[in-house]
């Protein structure tokens, strides 16, 4: 029966204006997997306050800072059992740390620090504590995403080739003000990447993911286009496969008619997959020689798994989000049973993947684009 009650969560971060937090709540709740309980929403006491009274938080639950709520939730008999870490960057690495310690699991979202140093660090603390820890890279959760992952997996493609992934949006193409930009573009919050580590650790997480293979090498080219901004908001970035096959990965804040594109395609000797963030129920599996064929989630070669409509119901961003909440929570209770169950959750590892992506990316660029080593 246990197995079956909601997992007491709380949450750091994703207060009044926060986009994400309310992202990550409808994901916890999508399920009835988590019963959100406590929260230090803010780092101003008096929006965090405002911010739990409009979500419904028991005002006791209330903390103004996440450090006493870890100290305060793991001594009590109801505690919460997991937090979703929600704050801007630089945050992550503390707020993780300090409910780790506690056996409190975690769900952060990504990048997973502000810092190489410190996504290193935070591994050696996870491999410290009994508890879990879960990155929201909730693309790779997309049905026909992991549909690209198994085809790959088969030998459909054959040996990989070509790896292309982007990531384009524009709400960034001139100087913005709002809580959103302002500590996206503050190295002092956002860490060392600008558009790199906001939306190009999506993309690199992706490809990655779909192709079961990390670049060694890369060279990248990082350019702030509007004036006066101190984070990179375009990124082109050369990579080299150990297996000999080639990538190239775009993400851009600053391109006009772009809201939120995400694609990937990959090709092997004997095929190629082609998905899209804007169509995420299709994908198209195109062997060499052979017309195309469009796979539907739902659809005779196509998955159910992950999905909570009949297929031609669409299904996307928060449902992907909500499988992330819905896997980890048969993790967590997994684990608080003494058992392990295996899962494709993004974890510390991916966390630091995406770390050393932004730490090689800002080498090369340093080095007029030079070729860099990922460094292992």
């Amino acid at each position: 029966m246990e197995r079956h009650r909601p997992i007491r969560l709380g949450m750091v971060g994703g207060g009044l204006g926060a986009m994400i937090g309310g992202v990550h709540r409808i994901a916890a709740r999508l399920d009835n997997r988590f019963d959100l309980v406590a929260g230090a929403l803010s780092s101003t006491p008096e929006t965090a306050a405002r911010s739990a009274a409009e979500i419904g938080l028991a005002p006791e639950r209330s903390y103004a800072d996440f450090r006493e709520m870890a100290r305060a939730e793991a001594g009590r008999e109801d505690g919460i059992e997991a937090v979703s870490v929600c704050t801007p960057n630089h945050l992550h690495f503390a707020a993780a740390k300090a409910f780790l310690e506690r056996g409190i699991h975690v769900i952060c979202d990504k990048p997973m620090t502000a810092t190489l140093e410190e996504a290193l660090e935070l591994a050696r603390i996870v491999a410290a504590s009994d508890a879990l820890f879960v990155l929201t890279h909730n693309y790779s959760a997309y049905p026909q995403i992991r549909l690209a992952r198994d085809l790959v997996a088969q030998g459909a493609l054959g040996p990989l080739r070509l790896v292309q992934v982007e990531y384009a949006q524009d709400w960034l193409a001139a100087p913005v003000e709002s809580k959103q930009a302002a500590w996206r573009t503050d190295p002092a919050r956002a860490g060392a990447g600008g558009a790199i580590g906001d939306i190009g650790t999506h993309a690199f997480q992706l490809a990655r993911f779909v192709t079961g293979e990390c670049p060694t090498r890369l060279a990248a080219d990082l350019t702030s286009f509007v004036p006066g901004r101190r984070l990179d908001d375009n990124a082109q970035v050369m990579l080299r496969y150990a297996s000999g096959a080639k990538g190239a990965l775009w993400c851009s804040q600053v391109a006009p008619g772009t809201e939120n594109g995400l694609k990937l395609r990959v090709y092997g000797e004997t095929g190629g997959l082609a998905w899209s963030h804007e169509t995420p129920e299709t994908l198209w599996f195109t062997p060499l020689g052979e017309p195309a064929r469009k796979l539907r989630r739902g659809g005779p070669e196509g998955t159910m798994a992950g999905s909570r409509v009949p297929a031609g119901h669409p299904e996307g961003y928060l449902e992907g989000f909500a499988n992330i909440y819905s896997e980890a929570a048969d993790a967590i209770r997994a684990a608080q049973a003494g058992e392990r169950i295996e899962t494709l959750l993004p974890g510390i590892a991916d966390g630091i993947e995406g770390l050393r992506f932004i730490d090689a990316c800002i080498r090369s660029n340093a080095a007029e684009s030079g070729w860099v080593e990922i460094l292992p």
